[in-house]
């Protein structure tokens, strides 16, 4: 028989041994304790708790007074009286409420017209790469970073018919009554909304646009597209999702135009911009009727939701899909 060379022999019980360490460290690694499913979701539950708390006790808890408070007659001093569904039965008999009720379907309506098409369009233009854009940019969000209520005061001054700066300027376009007429002052809240909150979602669409894969680009190129193809092509179908988001914060947000409209015209003129916020900011706090006042507010919870849902569900499904699907 042959027998094993010197060499040979500690080389094939090195590589036994190694083969055996190996299959231990395995065998080891396979029977150590993996963290349950019910770890994980404890893990889960303390890391979300407390933002939880923070909006149970800020958002639930304020919400669930005021819905008790709409059962009751108080003026906000003495005690308060549980009466049933009278302050509701007085909010839906008055005129106010549906007035203001029309008023918030208009401003929702005008808003999202007015604010999505620029929106789009600036923030696909400064989803560009060039240096003069990043200027424009910041320049532009500056409007984002201003107090609503300074800004109606600001606009208050400006359009002054006595002492503001239109009626010092001899241009009979300026020269209107602009907060006193029922159709202009339509015309200067409108204007004033979109100029403060484009801004905002035009850094939603920006972030969005720069997130479509150039390679649909060079492909559409490539068959002979040109940029207006593209856009409609490419742009807007990947913003589906970005859209739905966009547009439900506007939605939602024309039920919170209160301090603009209370700035600068106080629901007038007359019944003019007498939103539904604004109508259960007067009656509580300066018709002294809480009870009414909250139901107002229920109303505008369940209003926002329904609306928030509404759009939403116009998405399909899976709204959170990626825009990398279209690659």
């Amino acid at each position: 028989m042959t027998a094993l060379s010197p060499s040979v022999a500690p080389r094939t019980m090195g590589g036994a041994d190694a083969s055996a360490s190996a299959t231990r460290r395995s065998d080891t690694a396979a029977t150590a304790p993996r963290p349950s499913r019910e770890r994980v979701q404890i893990s889960h539950v303390l890391f979300a708790l407390p933002a939880l708390l923070f909006f149970g006790f800020f958002a639930l808890l304020p919400l669930v007074g005021v819905a008790a408070l709409s059962f009751t007659s108080w003026n906000g001093i003495g005690a308060i009286e549980f009466t049933g569904l009278t302050s509701w039965a007085e909010a839906l008999t008055r005129p106010t409420t549906w007035q203001g009720l029309g008023l918030v379907v208009v401003m929702i309506v005008a808003t999202w017209l007015l604010q999505t098409p620029m929106s789009i369009l600036l923030g696909t233009f400064l989803a560009g790469q060039q240096r003069y854009r990043n200027l424009l940019a910041i320049l532009y969000f500056l409007p984002l970073l201003l107090s609503s209520a300074a800004i109606a005061i600001t606009f208050k001054s400006l359009l002054d018919p006595n002492f503001g700066l239109a009626n010092g300027l001899d241009m009979p376009l300026l020269k209107q009554n602009w907060l006193g007429d029922p159709v202009l002052v339509w015309v200067v809240l409108l204007f004033i909304i979109a100029w403060q909150f484009i801004p905002f979602h035009t850094l939603i669409y920006q972030g969005a646009v720069r997130q479509i894969p150039q390679s649909m680009y060079e492909a559409a190129q490539i068959d002979g597209a040109g940029r207006l193809r593209q856009f409609f092509s490419i742009t807007l179908p990947q913003l589906k999702y970005t859209l739905i988001t966009s547009s439900t914060l506007m939605v939602v947000g024309a039920l919170t135009y209160f301090d603009i409209i209370f700035v600068l015209t106080q629901g007038g003129p007359g019944m003019a911009t007498r939103i539904l916020p604004l109508d259960m900011y007067l009656t509580g706090f300066r018709g002294n009727e809480m009870g009414v006042a909250s139901a107002l507010a229920v109303m505008l919870v369940v209003i926002g939701l329904g609306l928030a849902l509404g759009v939403q569900r116009l998405g399909g499904r899976d709204t959170s899909a990626s825009q990398m699907e279209g690659a």
